[in-house]
C-alpha cells in the first residue's frame, strides 16, 4: 500500500537527464504547422493528446516554465517520449484528437466511456411486418426508427404501438406454425395475421400509419383515422369504426402524456439531442436527451473522467483560441467530438453552452451532414433544455452522494483494520469466491475494489482443474497461486537486482486488501499460499458467516494470529465488505452457470465462434431453447438476439450447419 513514505510506482517517477534532454531537442524540431501531439510516460502509457494550430509553439511552451508541484508539472515531468501528427487543417487536427482520445484513453484528457450502443425500434421486412427491439449494426434491408437512449423507452414504444395499431411482435418460426391466434389478439394488441384474420391491405395501413407516428406525424396519422373511421361508419361498419375510434384514441392518450402540441413543432425540431452540462465537486455530468418524431423519449447521463486534470491543463496553458473556455465548454466539446464521432448525429443540437463552430464543421464535414446548434433556445426548445438540465443536476447530485457514501465506507474500512493508509484512492481490494454445483464446473471468481468503487473491466474468473470436485480448499490455493505467483516473482527479482526503490508497473502490485470468502479454513489456506510466496500475510482477510449465517453477523479472520473482529450490523466498513463479497459471489454464480451449460448442452460449440462470449452464448441458448434450436435458426431470427450483429449471426449460422 504506497504511502508518502513509500517509493514511486515505476509508471510514476520523473523522468530526467538523456532522456529529458532528447526530448527537449526533439520539440525544438517541431514544425510551425497543425497537427496532433501525443505525451508517453516512460512505461509507454499515454498521458495527454492535444491539437495545435501550430505543433511548435504548443508543444514547446510546455517546457518553457517550471511548472513546479502542479498538474501540468506533474504530468511534465513523467513525459518520456513524444509523437505528432501534420495535419492539413485545425478541423483535421480535432478530429484525429478525439479519434485518439477514444482509442488511447490517456491520463489526463476529458474521457467519456461509453460501452453500450444505442437500441432502435425495428420493422422487419415482410409481407406482414413485425416490431421488434434490436441492437447492432443496421442494414437497408429493414427500417430502423432511433436510436433510442435506452432499451425501457424503446420497449414503451412497442407497447405503444400494440396497442394503437396491433402489430404483430411474435418470430417469424411463431408465425408461420400458428393455428390459433395468441394472448396477444385476445387482449387487442395483435390483429391475428398468423391466422389471416385481418387483410395485407389493411395491415399494410397499420403499418404505414404506425411508421407515420415514429416519424412524428402524429397529428396527420389522427386525422386520416377520423377519415377512416367517418366512412366505416357512412358504409354501416360499425364495428371497424370502433376498431379505428380505438385506435386514435389511444393515440391521444400518448399525445396528451407527451405535453406538446404536435402542430407547433416545425420540421426542424422532429429530431433534435439535447445537451445539458454541469459541474460540481470534481465531477461533470452530460445529459443527453433525445427527441426523435417530435417526441421527447428520455435521457441518458455521461460521467466524464479526469476532468479536474483537464481543467487544471487548461487553465495554466494558454489556449490558442482568443475566448478561454470554461470547464462546461470543455467538458461539452469533449462530449460531442467523442460521441458523435461513432454515432450519428441528428441535424439539430440544443446545448446548455456555447461550443465552437469549428468543431460543429468539422464533424459535419466528415460525417457528411450539416449540424446546427443552438444553446439559447426558445419555446419548445427551451422546454427540453430545462428538462435536459434538471436531469444533468439530479444524475450529479446522486453521483456525488453514492461516491461520498463509498468513500466513506472505504475510509471505515481503513480505520476498523488500522491499515494506515493515508491515500483512501490508493486502497486496492481483491476478492476471491468459489462457486460450483455438486463439484461440477468449478470457477473462482476474483473482483476488484479500487478507488472507492468495483472496477468491472478488470475482474477475473478462473477454471479449477485438476481437483476433487468439491475441494474449496483445494480450489483456492490454486486460483491464489495463479494469481499472485507473478506478482511475488516481480517483487523478488526487483530485490535481488537492487531497485526496491521502484515498485513494478500496476499490472504486477499487490493490493492492498485481500478478502476471501470463507473462514478460518479458507483464510488458512491462503496463509499456506502466501508463505510459499513470501508475501505478507497481513494482506489476507477472510469474511467468515455469523451465527446461522445471518446478513450483518460476519466476522472477518486474518491470517496473521490476530483476533477475529466484529465490525456490527451497521458498520460502514462491515457493508463495504459485504458489498465487495456478494459481488464476488455474484461473478462467480453466473461464470458457473455459464460454464455448467456448456458442458450439458453442448453450447462450448457456440462459444468456440469468434465474437460469441459467455453473455451471448447464454443469451442465444434461452432464446432458442439449446444448442438445437440455435442450430435450427436462420439468420435473421439470430440477429433478433441482444447482442448480435448480422455478420456474427451469419458467422454462427455457418458454424453450426
Amino acid at each position: 500500500m504506497p504511502s508518502p513514505a513509500d517509493p514511486l510506482p515505476a509508471d510514476d517517477l520523473p523522468v530526467d537527464g538523456p532522456l529529458r534532454q532528447r526530448l527537449l531537442i526533439e520539440v525544438a524540431a517541431l514544425p510551425a504547422l497543425p497537427g496532433v501531439y501525443r505525451y508517453f510516460d516512460a512505461q509507454g502509457g499515454v498521458l495527454y493528446v492535444g491539437k495545435a494550430r501550430s505543433l511548435k509553439k504548443r508543444v514547446a511552451s510546455y517546457f518553457q516554465k517550471d511548472h513546479g508541484g502542479t498538474r501540468i508539472g506533474h504530468m511534465i515531468s513523467r513525459i518520456a517520449r513524444l509523437e505528432t501528427t501534420v495535419v492539413r487543417t485545425e478541423a483535421e487536427a480535432l478530429l484525429l484528437e478525439n479519434n485518439l482520445i477514444k482509442t488511447l484513453a490517456p491520463k489526463f484528457n476529458i474521457l467519456f466511456r461509453d460501452d453500450k450502443s444505442y437500441p432502435y425500434l425495428k420493422l422487419h421486412s415482410h409481407t406482414f411486418p413485425r416490431l421488434a427491439y434490436y441492437r447492432g449494426a443496421i442494414d437497408r434491408k429493414h427500417r430502423y426508427f432511433g436510436p433510442y437512449p435506452g432499451a425501457w423507452a424503446v420497449k414503451e414504444t412497442i407497447l405503444l404501438l400494440q396497442k394503437a395499431f396491433r402489430l404483430r411482435t411474435c418470430e417469424d418460426t411463431v408465425y408461420a406454425n400458428r393455428s390459433r391466434p395468441c394472448l396477444l389478439y385476445q387482449i387487442r394488441r395483435c390483429s391475428g395475421p398468423c391466422v389471416g384474420l385481418i387483410s395485407s391491405e389493411d395491415y399494410r395501413r397499420d403499418v404505414s400509419n404506425a411508421e407515420r407516428f415514429l416519424l412524428g406525424d402524429a397529428g396527420e396519422v389522427v386525422s386520416s383515422l377520423q377519415v377512416q373511421m367517418m366512412a366505416f361508419s357512412d358504409a354501416l361498419e360499425f364495428e371497424r369504426a370502433a376498431e379505428v375510434r380505438n385506435q386514435i384514441s389511444a393515440l391521444s392518450r400518448v399525445l396528451h402524456q407527451q405535453s406538446m402540441d404536435e402542430s407547433s413543432l416545425s420540421s426542424r425540431d422532429r429530431d433534435v439531442d439535447i445537451l445539458a452540462v454541469r459541474v460540481s465537486g470534481g465531477r461533470a455530468c452530460v445529459n443527453l436527451a433525445m427527441v426523435r418524431g417530435g417526441r421527447h423519449l428520455g435521457d441518458r447521463a455521461y460521467f466524464p473522467t479526469h476532468v479536474e486534470d483537464a481543467a487544471a491543463l487548461s487553465a495554466e496553458q494558454a489556449d490558442e483560441r482568443a475566448d478561454e473556455l470554461s470547464v462546461e465548454q470543455q467538458v461539452l466539446e469533449a462530449f460531442i467530438a467523442q460521441h458523435y464521432l461513432g454515432v450519428a448525429p441528428p441535424p439539430g443540437l440544443v446545448l446548455s453552452h456555447s461550443v465552437a463552430s469549428e468543431l460543429l464543421s468539422a464533424l459535419g464535414e466528415q460525417l457528411g451532414v450539416k449540424l446546427n446548434a443552438q444553446h439559447q433556445p426558445r419555446e419548445q426548445r427551451r422546454t427540453w433544455l430545462e428538462m435536459a438540465e434538471k436531469g444533468a443536476q439530479i444524475a450529479l447530485a446522486r453521483l456525488l452522494a453514492e461516491e461520498g457514501s463509498q468513500r466513506e465506507r472505504t475510509r471505515a474500512l481503513v480505520d476498523a483494520l488500522d491499515l494506515g493508509l493515508d491515500d483512501l484512492d490508493a486502497l486496492r481490494i481483491e476478492c476471491f469466491d468459489i462457486s460450483h454445483t455438486a463439484g461440477e464446473a468449478t470457477q473462482a471468481s476474483c473482483v476488484v475494489y479500487e478507488n472507492h468503487a468495483m472496477r468491472p473491466a478488470e475482474y477475473r474468473r478462473y477454471n479449477i482443474e485438476g481437483i476433487t470436485g468439491g475441494d474449496d480448499y483445494a480450489a483456492m490455493r490454486q486460483v491464489l497461486t495463479r494469481r499472485y505467483a507473478k506478482m511475488a516473482e516481480a517483487r523478488a527479482a526487483a530485490q535481488l537486482s537492487g531497485h526496491e526503490a521502484v515498485l513494478p508497473p500496476k499490472a504486477l502490485r499487490l493490493p492492498g486488501l485481500v478478502l476471501v470468502d470463507g473462514g478460518r479454513g479458507q483464510v488458512s489456506m491462503a496463509r499456506e499460499v502466501f508463505t510459499s510466496l513470501g508475501l505478507d500475510l497481513a494482506l489476507i482477510v477472510g469474511v467468515e458467516k455469523g451465527e446461522g449465517r445471518k446478513v450483518g453477523l460476519e466476522e472477518l479472520v486474518f491470517a496473521d494470529g490476530r483476533d477475529k473482529v466484529y465490525l456490527g450490523h451497521d458498520s460502514a466498513a462491515l457493508m463495504l465488505v459485504a458489498q465487495i463479497r456478494d459481488e464476488a459471489h455474484r461473478f462467480a454464480i453466473t461464470g458457473m452457470r455459464a460454464k455448467r451449460a456448456s458442458v450439458r448442452t453442448g453450447g462450448s460449440r457456440i462459444e468456440d465462434i469468434a465474437g460469441v462470449g459467455p453473455k451471448k452464448r447464454a443469451s442465444l441458448l434461452q432464446r432458442f431453447g439449446g444448442l438445437r434450436g440455435v442450430a435450427a435458426a436462420s439468420v435473421d431470427e439470430l440477429c433478433s438476439v441482444d447482442g448480435i450483429s448480422r455478420d456474427l449471426a451469419e458467422e454462427i449460422y455457418r458454424a453450426l450447419r
